[in-house]
């Protein structure tokens, strides 16, 4: 947006320096005259992994909505990625299974980079470091919350060099911005202002990945952009994800929930992904030169914070990111949301500039939890299909049943058909580019059942006549509402 120098008041702070705080920073720099991102670790001077992001090391794929946005927030970034040794997705083709068979995607017209984490937030972080006004405290430690003697508003943060015992130091900002991820302490800052704060929802998955980097030969023909395994979650059998990133290597993830975990063992984890669903991925990494062995790291739970549905909050505090909610890494959604709710919070501090009104923080995170909603709802119900995977929240999730049931038969569809169109849509969904509504249009729903085997149909039926309502309309009043008002506004292919 184009904001005059002169426009830009007062000083914001954000809480953490992983990509939720880049993008909040990079927003924020258009409002505030200065931004200053207080960051814990020792920033390195190159795409280096770094004790804050224990996730770094594993692979991290943009989706196409978290590219566009990283694009327009920082111009260019992709072609640095590209220029640093990451492989471009140009004219390459994914191999995607699972159990209904195979389908081969391609060839990718776009020019994407494919990288590692490492790689990608140091290219974020330098150019965030170039906007003017975004200032960067480095090995410092937010300890706790400034505010107004009533609580009724937050007036800064309270710092402390990290490994410090040291006294503690102020700054008094106008506005405060947590992204300190899933360490976040905000939940306790703000029962020490006297807020009342709900008890999140939660999802008990016990997910374990195992990752494995090699070497491919120089001058070997790249065949694939992504092979992409499913597993059958019902049966424990792992997930799979190969691709290459930059300088000549390649990663592979194995990918389990409900408390069966991959093999870190160097000699089982060949013989753990020949026993997915398709050999293509144990055929792809056959023959490479390993560079270690593989690496584990867990998520015993994933967590939706109700902020937005608290009464009262105090002025001058937002949350966006994994301190908000986060998300099973294998669907590569938390960069995307990130992105959505910078965006999203751009807007709404567009409007609160033209047009103050108060209660601008319970607004923005409000429309922060609708924004969250599908990608949430998505997550629980695939991770719910491992045994040992348990949901605890303030109420139950709506259609997950149903859904698995209509899910399954609609990538059977896909797969029996050779859709990459209908296969596309569903993985434009759960990255959040395209709104859920697309699938559940009746003609859709209409196609899928005509493909499914006799008791399925006969199934449909029976529930759809239980419900009053056409077999083609049973998935849109059987899933949560963004399902339906996303159908009356989603565009036609």
């Amino acid at each position: 947006m184009n904001v005059t120098q002169e426009s830009r008041q007062g000083t914001a702070v954000v809480i953490g320096g992983s990509m939720a705080g880049l993008l909040a920073a990079r927003v924020l720099s258009d409002f505030y005259r200065e931004v200053l991102v207080v960051e814990k670790d020792d920033l390195p001077n190159g795409p280096e992994l770094r004790p804050g992001t224990p996730q770094a090391f594993h692979p991290h794929r943009l989706t196409p909505r978290g590219l566009e946005l990283l694009e327009r927030y920082f111009p260019g970034f992709n072609e640095e990625l590209l220029g640093h040794g990451a492989p471009s997705s140009l004219n390459g083709y994914n191999h995607m299974s699972n159990e209904h068979g195979i389908l081969v995607l391609g060839p990718d017209p776009d020019n994407h980079a494919s990288c590692t984490r490492a790689l990608l937030e140091w290219v974020i972080r330098r150019r965030a470091q170039a906007v003017p006004g975004i200032r960067f405290l480095t090995k410092q430690e937010v300890t706790g919350l400034l505010s107004s003697p009533d609580g009724a508003s937050v007036t800064g943060v309270l710092v402390r060099e990290r490994g410090s015992e040291g006294q503690r130091r102020t700054l008094a900002v106008d506005l405060v911005v947590e992204t300190g991820g899933r360490a976040s302490r905000l939940t306790a800052w703000l029962s020490e202002l006297g807020y009342e704060v709900p008890a999140p929802d939660r999802l008990h998955l016990n997910l374990g990945y195992s990752t494995r980097r090699y070497r491919l030969p120089e001058g070997m023909e790249r065949t694939w952009n992504v092979i992409h395994t499913s597993g059958r979650a019902s049966e424990g059998t792992a997930t799979g994800v190969f691709g290459p990133i930059e300088n000549g290597l390649a990663e592979s993830v194995l990918y389990s929930a409900g408390g069966v975990y991959p093999t870190t063992e160097a000699e089982s984890y060949a013989q753990e992904a020949g026993a997915l669903t398709s050999p293509v991925l144990a055929e792809a990494i056959r023959g490479l030169e390993p560079l270690g062995p593989p690496r584990a790291f867990r998520v015993p739970e994933l967590v939706r914070r109700r902020y937005g549905h608290m009464t009262s909050w105090p002025a001058g505090l937002l949350v966006l990111g994994d301190a908000f909610c986060h998300f099973d890494p294998i669907f590569g959604q938390g960069i995307t949301v990130a992105s959505m709710e910078a965006e999203l919070l751009e807007e709404c501090l567009r409007e609160e500039r033209e047009q103050p009104r108060a209660g601008f923080e319970l607004r923005v995170l409000g429309r922060m939890q609708e924004l969250i909603e599908p990608a949430w709802w998505l997550n629980c119900t695939a991770a719910l299909r491992w045994k040992g995977v348990e949901y605890a929240g303030a109420a139950p999730l709506e259609g997950v049943e149903f859904a698995q049931r209509y899910f399954d038969q609609y990538h059977r569809h896909a797969m029996q058909t050779q859709s990459m169109e209908l296969y596309g849509l569903f993985w434009a969904v759960n990255t959040l580019f395209a709104p859920p509504g697309e699938l559940v249009r009746p003609e859709l729903v209409e196609a899928v059942l005509a493909g499914a085997p006799e008791t399925d149909r006969a199934w449909f039926d029976a529930l759809a006549q239980q419900h009053g309502v056409r077999p083609a309309e049973l998935p849109a009043a059987l899933f949560p509402a963004f399902f339906r008002s996303a159908a009356a506004e989603a565009p036609r292919a």
